[in-house]
């Protein structure tokens, strides 16, 4: 096994709980004591519902904030955003919203060299608290690394008042540590890869109580938001604590990239995709793909690929494809080639199909 040498960049606080967006003033202050101006990126939905006492609290703590409303996480915005952000100097950037508005203010923050916040109102996916972003129109099909945020700030009143479906395709999201980490396994054993074992170990947790606990989870009351949340952001510091993605994203994430490719992007959400993937990812290490299946059933996530909108060809196209977008991470698709015949053959072996 080869060593490696890596920074490990992990959140400094992470405030959780009920009504806290109201002391989100204090809690910039608290990271950096010096800011004045923060830049605050967010979605048109989140701004209308909470953009107020977001405001409000940031006042009442002497800052100054500027609001952008973003629509998209395409590298156009990121790049659109950054220029407008640059002119006004920001000390300080806050994502506040969903996935697309979390990652296009934490590469805006990368650009400007400037301490981030991650403040989400879903719990649908683990960048909540990692370094790595997901932005589309980049030559990378795939996550790519930013800072780690400073801080998190998880209101759990917020977060769960978000539809139903996005904490199902958190829980997608978290399954998905299973599979990610056997890769990881898979890597070191086969290809001498880095293995850290406690992230990987971390990562697994995170994705262990989805199977142990999805009969008092699926009730998606406020004690199912929380543990789901700190699940999701302790994977995420899991990311931090590798240097890379590898105990969150296998083969499973590269199906879900695949399928963007083959169908689109709007076939199904993020954790959706990657839920799908990790049964069919799990029969190919010979995990207990019913299990997982049977425990996102429960959380209300998709275990059909009808269930997106997603055909019997885009789903064969996405297996044969998914290991070229990213040859060099080894994962077992690098040793189970998949042709058609077999892509098939596994989709509807775990009923997938």
């Amino acid at each position: 096994m080869t060593s490696s040498k890596h920074l490990m960049e992990l959140p400094r606080k992470i405030l959780i709980g009920d009504d806290v967006l109201a002391e989100i003033g204090l809690f910039v202050k608290s990271l950096d004591s010096g800011a004045a101006q923060v830049a605050v990126i967010t979605g048109e939905t989140v701004m209308e519902k909470a953009g107020k006492q977001c405001k409000q609290s940031l006042a009442e703590s002497g800052l100054k904030s500027k609001w952008h409303v973003v629509y998209d996480s395409s590298i156009d915005t990121v790049n659109r955003l950054y220029e407008k952000i640059r002119k006004d100097k920001p000390d300080f950037v806050v994502g506040f919203g969903g996935g697309r508005s979390v990652d296009v203010a934490k590469m805006a923050a990368h650009r400007l060299d400037r301490p981030f916040l991650s403040v989400p109102t879903s719990a649908s996916h683990d960048g909540i608290s990692s370094p790595f972003v997901s932005v589309r129109g980049t030559e990378k099909p795939y996550s790519i690394k930013a800072n780690t945020p400073i801080g998190v700030l998880a209101d759990i009143n917020l977060l769960a008042q978000a539809p139903p479906r996005l904490l199902a395709g958190g829980c997608g999201d978290l399954v998905a540590k299973i599979t990610a980490v056997k890769d990881w396994e898979l890597a070191r054993d086969e290809n001498g890869e880095y293995f850290g074992s406690y992230a990987a170990n971390l990562a697994y947790m995170s994705a262990k109580i989805i199977l142990d606990e999805s009969e008092i989870l699926k009730r998606k009351d406020k004690f199912s938001v929380r543990t789901i949340v700190e699940a999701l952001i302790s994977s995420g510091v899991a990311a931090c604590i590798a240097g890379s993605s590898r105990p969150c994203s296998g083969a499973e994430h590269l199906f879900s990239h695949a399928l963007e490719y083959v169908a689109g992007q709007d076939c199904g959400l993020h954790g959706e995709r990657v839920g799908l993937g990790t049964i069919l990812m799990a029969k190919l290490h010979g995990l207990n793909w019913q299990r997982i299946s049977g425990a996102l059933k429960k959380m209300g996530a998709p275990i059909r690929a009808k269930d997106i909108g997603l055909t019997e060809d885009q789903v064969v196209k996405a297996l044969v494809k998914a290991q070229s977008l990213r040859p060099e991470r080894y994962t077992i698709l690098s040793k189970i080639k998949m042709d058609e015949k077999t892509a098939l053959s596994l989709a509807k072996s775990v009923n997938v199909l």
